[in-house]
């Protein structure tokens, strides 16, 4: 099954097409533009109509695809006109970092316990017990002893892709790591020109991970902030399941392989194959999952997933520093368990935009281009419009609810439903067409 047929046209040409559309007779107008990646997102922005590649330093530009580096070193001494856009926002580490996620969700629970009670707070019970090392260590080690034979997983909380991941069930592997040169007490760093010592999560791991012929997976779902005060966000219908290589199993539980469902990870074992990959889109996983359990299930499990996405934006909406110029592309990673129960496994500020295979890249190419068509520079929609491309609009300052317009594969009582439909319908050129031609007559009117 290929659901993204629409996104393998050739670059540049999909937009070429709409170009026509939606500018009419107009020339469009120059976008200015900067990247500092050179994969996907270079091709998107110079396949653009109208957008320039500017390589100089001191040459005024209009939209930045930045690194983090940049955001740390240059953004607070820059001047940036009202029409700039750049793509992360000033402290996008407040909900991407392993640890700051965790502290954001666990005061988010706190107040909506205060506010309205423990059966509301009990919607932030989506991730697995948490705990940052080395501050909390002293207090990890008291739950691990109240939950005997438990499985747990450490991460480093700044790094991606698998780096520095493991396995232990008991406190005594735990105590080789602590006493190895990742683990020292921050009080025993005196010298200022000591790197600072790399903090970890520990986290209670996830034993009765849903399988699909034996696996372990995980799902990719990428989300769009344009605006933290009010909050905006968009959901992506597209994204990935990746599987692990090799069949699960707790019986050995360092071999990566079968645990972690990192690409970087898996490319690297003996038979993995690049072409094939270890991939469904995320239209395939909601066909299946639906089959073998029915609509019913698999809707409250994609809604409940919307509710990760939401709650977990709003758990660090007050601390976000919310800037017009800026905008967010996030990575979610979601394990779905025995139960079809969602968990949120981890947040990335920087998902990868490097294709694995001709299929990924049409998915990201496709992607990216959605995020330029909601951020508008061009100024050709209305503003009003509720799905751009493959992007829907879930939240906007309060959520935003499904319409029923009898083309969607979801339950009939729509009214209670967010309008998110991840997995669903890839009619991405159709819609791009119909909004570009509506914004062009309302324009025209108003």
């Amino acid at each position: 099954m290929n659901q993204q047929q629409g996104n393998t046209t050739a670059p540049g040409k999909i937009q070429s097409r709409l170009s026509r559309i939606s500018i009419c007779k107009q020339k469009p107008t120059s976008i200015r533009f900067r990247c500092s990646l050179q994969n996907t997102i270079l091709d998107v922005l110079r396949a653009r109509p109208g957008w320039v590649e500017i390589t100089s330093e001191g040459v005024g530009w209009d939209f930045y695809w930045a690194d983090v580096w940049w955001m740390k070193e240059i953004f607070d001494r820059a001047y940036l006109e009202d029409q700039v856009r750049i793509n992360h926002f000033r402290n996008h580490y407040e909900l991407t970092r392993k640890n700051l996620m965790v502290k954001n969700l666990k005061r988010l629970r706190r107040q909506l316990e205060r506010d309205s009670g423990k059966l509301e707070a009990q919607k932030c019970d989506f991730y697995p017990a948490t705990f940052e090392l080395p501050s909390e260590y002293h207090i990890f080690v008291d739950e691990f002893r109240r939950n005997p034979g438990t499985i747990w997983i450490m991460k480093p909380i700044a790094r991606s892709q698998g780096k520095g991941i493991f396995l232990f069930k008991r406190l005594k592997d735990i105590t080789d790591w602590k006493r190895g040169v990742e683990y020292q007490p921050q009080l025993q760093v005196t010298d200022a020109s000591t790197a600072p010592i790399e903090t970890y999560v520990v986290q209670r791991y996830i034993e009765n991970p849903y399988l699909i012929g034996g696996r372990k997976f995980d799902i990719r779902v990428y989300v769009l902030v344009t605006s933290y005060n009010p909050l905006k966000a968009y959901l992506y219908r597209s994204g990935f399941a990746r599987f692990a290589n090799n069949r699960y199993s707790l019986d050995t539980i360092d071999d990566n392989y079968i645990h972690l469902t990192n690409v970087a990870i898996q490319k690297t074992a003996p038979d993995y194959d690049p072409e094939k990959g270890c991939k469904w889109s995320t239209q395939q996983l909601r066909m299946y999952l639906t089959a073998k359990h029915g609509q019913s299930k698999v809707n409250t499990l994609f809604q409940q997933m919307t509710n990760i996405f939401i709650l977990s934006l709003q758990s660090c909406q007050r601390v976000i520093i919310n800037d017009k110029h800026c905008f967010e592309l996030y990575g979610y990673d979601i394990l779905i368990d025995s139960n079809l129960k969602p968990w949120l496994i981890e947040i990335n500020a920087s998902p990868s935009l490097t294709a694995s295979n001709q299929e990924d890249y049409d998915l990201k190419f496709g992607l990216l281009n959605d995020v330029l068509n909601v951020l508008d520079l061009e100024n050709r929609l209305t503003g009003k419009e509720k799905k751009v491309g493959l992007f829907d609009l879930m939240w906007d300052d309060g959520p935003v609810f499904l319409e029923d317009n009898g083309n969607e594969d979801l339950v009939k009582a729509q009214t209670t439903l967010t309008n998110a439909k991840l997995g669903c319908v890839n009619d991405r050129l159709q819609n791009l067409k119909e909004i570009y031609q509506t914004a062009e007559v309302f324009k025209k009117l108003n």
